[in-house]
C-alpha cells in the first residue's frame, strides 16, 4: 500500500458526494476513482472531486490501477452484489448501510470476504463518530450505571414522491431499511440481540413502510424503544438510561452532534465537539486504520454485529409484513 491511500466509489449519488467531501479533510486520503453505470456521470462526478479515473461500469473500476479500498454507494439492493464484485478480486470494501436487503445476501457477503481474504465493513457511521465512542467511554467508566434501557428515533418529513427512491418497493424504499437502521443499530450496540420483539408500521401505498415502531425486551427487564418515519419531522434524539443516570445524544443523533450527561443532582454535563467533517470521514480512518494493521475485519463493528443487524432488521420486517423482491 502506498503512503497515499486510494479510495475508489462505486455510486455517484448524495451519499457519494458526501463521502468524497469527506475524503478531502483526511490528509494521507484521497478518492482515486469512480464508478457509474453512466460514463458521463462518473466523469461529472470525478472531475468535481479530482479523481483521476471514472468508470461507465462498476466492473472497469476492479481494474484501476490505483485501488486500495472501494467504498458502495449504491441503491440499497445493489449493496451485496457490487460488494461481491470487489471482494472476488480481493479489494477491500467499505459498504453503506443497510449492508444488504437481507440475511442472506449479507452471509453472502461475508461468504465472499472470508474467501478471498479481503477486509470487508459495514458502512454505519454513526459507530465511529466521538458522539458514540465518548457515550461507550462514559459506560465503561459506570458513569451511569447498568444501562436500563436505549430509546431513540428518527423521523423526517419527505417529499411525498411517490415515484421517488423512498417510496419505491424496488429501489429498498421504506423508513426502517434506511433510517429505522441507526435506532435499531444503537439498542444492538448497547443490549445486543433482544429475547422478544414487538414492532408495528405502517404500510403505505407503494407497499413500504412509511413509519414503524419497535419495542425490544431482554433478560433483567431491560428494554429498547426505536422509531422511524418518513411522514413527520421528530426530535430524532437518543437516551440511554442507565441505574445511576443518562447520557442524550443531542439532534440528529445519528449525525456529527453534540451530547449532555445526566446525572441526579448535578448539572448537566454538556460535551461538544469540533467536526473537521460531515462525518464520514471517521469511518474511512477505521478502514484505513485497519487495513495499515493487516485485519481484515473492525474489532469496532465486527461482520458479526452486522450480521445480528440484517437479523434483527429482517425480524421486525416480518412482523410489520415488509418484503422486498431480493427475499424471493
Amino acid at each position: 500500500m502506498s503512503e497515499t491511500f486510494n479510495w475508489g466509489i462505486i455510486g455517484a449519488g448524495r451519499i457519494a458526494r458526501k463521502f468524497a467531501s469527506d475524503l478531502k479533510t483526511i490528509k494521507n486520503a484521497r478518492l482515486s476513482a469512480v464508478a457509474s453505470r453512466d460514463q458521463g456521470r462518473a466523469q461529472t462526478f470525478a472531475d468535481e472531486y479530482s479523481a483521476p479515473y471514472a468508470y461507465g461500469t462498476y466492473e472497469e473500476i476492479l481494474d484501476c490501477p490505483e485501488l486500495d479500498a472501494v467504498y458502495i454507494a449504491t441503491r440499497h439492493p445493489g449493496h451485496a452484489a457490487a460488494s461481491i464484485l470487489c471482494l472476488d478480486k480481493g479489494i477491500p470494501v467499505l459498504c453503506e448501510k443497510p449492508f444488504a436487503m437481507n440475511t442472506g445476501e449479507v452471509e453472502q457477503m461475508i461468504a465472499a470476504a472470508r474467501r478471498s481474504n479481503t477486509f470487508l465493513m459495514e458502512a454505519i457511521w454513526t459507530r465511529f463518530l466521538p458522539t458514540t465512542r465518548q457515550a461507550l467511554k462514559w459506560i465503561a467508566e459506570g458513569k451511569i450505571g447498568e444501562v436500563q434501557s436505549v430509546k431513540a428515533d428518527f423521523g423526517f418529513k419527505a417529499e411525498r414522491n411517490l415515484e421517488g427512491r423512498l417510496y419505491n418497493k424496488e429501489l429498498g424504499g421504506g423508513s426502517l431499511l434506511d433510517i429505522g437502521i441507526y435506532p435499531t443499530f444503537l439498542s444492538l450496540l448497547l443490549l445486543g440481540k433482544p429475547q422478544e420483539i414487538l414492532a408495528h408500521g405502517v404500510i403505505g401505498p407503494t407497499g413500504i413502510d412509511e413509519e414503524m415502531a419497535a419495542i425490544f425486551t431482554y433478560e433483567g427487564g431491560k428494554m429498547a424503544q426505536i422509531h422511524s418515519t418518513i411522514r413527520a419531522d421528530t426530535k430524532t434524539e437518543a437516551f440511554i438510561y442507565g441505574s445511576e443516570g443518562v447520557i442524550h445524544i443531542h439532534s440528529r443523533w445519528h449525525e456529527p452532534t453534540s451530547m449532555s450527561l445526566l446525572l441526579p443532582g448535578e448539572r448537566p454535563q454538556d460535551v461538544f465537539f469540533d467536526y473537521p467533517c460531515i462525518g464520514y470521514a471517521y469511518e474511512a480512518e477505521e478502514v484505513m486504520s485497519c487495513l495499515a494493521e493487516g485485519k481484515k475485519e473492525s474489532e469496532a463493528l465486527p461482520l458479526s454485529f452486522s450480521l445480528d443487524l440484517i437479523q434483527l432488521l429482517d425480524s421486525m420486517r416480518e412482523k410489520i409484513g415488509l418484503t422486498y423482491r431480493a427475499d424471493s
